[in-house]
């Protein structure tokens, strides 16, 4: 567990709930400070099925991520990455196909040095601190000049990040920027939590966010349609995590308490 003497060359406040290492606490790693757990703690009363919905969202991850290298994509850009975990994005894809390059990006400290030190010794994996909302800095970064290509199809990757994003940001049209930076044939995975699902208690978990200075956006299905205008969704269309493509039938029961869109879809 994070402490006020861990990293002492690089500035983390650990008196304020993040929602990186919070994400972290609920997926069972112990990369938080007591600020992240006792709000976690709070939204897992608030919320029970909170643990299922993060597990839900990596494994959504992993599924979208291996059907991409099948698809013959080997290189992705994942933008809130959040802190390492099991099932990385260069895991998972070179263990597809070592040929793989992965460029995380993050603006979290404790995110960006954890995933330093896995990467150190992968040459084809790199990870960039910076802001989805910039951009320009995210695509002309020394790491991702390294390692994409972009005369060849990418996936970007947005998981669990978007709801972090207001309305006041303009998301869509953040990602009409990275869309028409990305070559034809690329393609953009996210997720993103909903109010429309079954569960009410997602309402409660936003009230606590906001309270404790890390609100969150929660967008219906029509929302999430036009963060992906530009791309041709693939089958099953945008649908709750557990059901877009699961390895087994019964993965996708009670998928409504997930309360959480996804969708993987390709640059028209």
């Amino acid at each position: 567990m994070l402490d006020h003497t861990s990293w002492a060359h690089t500035y983390i406040d650990l008196d304020t709930p993040n929602a990186a290492r919070i994400y972290d606490y609920l997926l069972g790693g112990a990369t938080n400070s007591e600020a992240d757990r006792e709000l976690a703690r709070q939204v897992i009363k608030a919320m029970p099925e909170v643990q299922y919905l993060t597990r839900a969202n990596r494994a959504f991850l992993r599924r979208a991520v291996r059907h991409l290298v099948d698809l013959g994509v080997h290189q992705f850009i994942d933008i809130g990455s959040g802190i390492p975990t099991v099932g990385n994005v260069h895991e998972v894809a070179q263990a597809r196909d070592p040929r793989c390059r992965v460029v995380y990006v993050d603006r979290e400290p404790t995110a960006v040095v954890h995933s330093e030190l896995l990467l150190q010794d992968n040459e084809f994996a790199a990870v960039v601190q910076e802001d989805f909302r910039r951009p320009g800095a995210v695509l002309s970064s020394p790491e991702v000049q390294r390692l994409i290509d972009f005369d060849q199809p990418v996936g970007l990757l947005l998981f669990a990040l978007l709801h972090h994003i207001p309305d006041e940001d303009e998301p869509a049209e953040l990602m009409s920027v990275y869309r028409e930076a990305l070559p034809e044939g690329s393609y953009v995975a996210l997720s993103h939590p909903t109010h429309e699902s079954v569960t009410d208690h997602i309402l409660t978990v936003y009230d606590l966010y906001a309270a404790n200075q890390t609100p969150i956006t929660l967008r219906g299905l029509a929302d999430v349609a036009t963060l992906v205008d530009g791309f041709e969704p693939l089958e099953p269309g945008i649908v709750y995590v557990p059901r877009w493509r699961p390895e087994f039938p019964e993965d996708a029961d009670h998928d409504e308490e997930a309360a959480m869109y996804g969708v993987v879809a390709r640059k028209c």
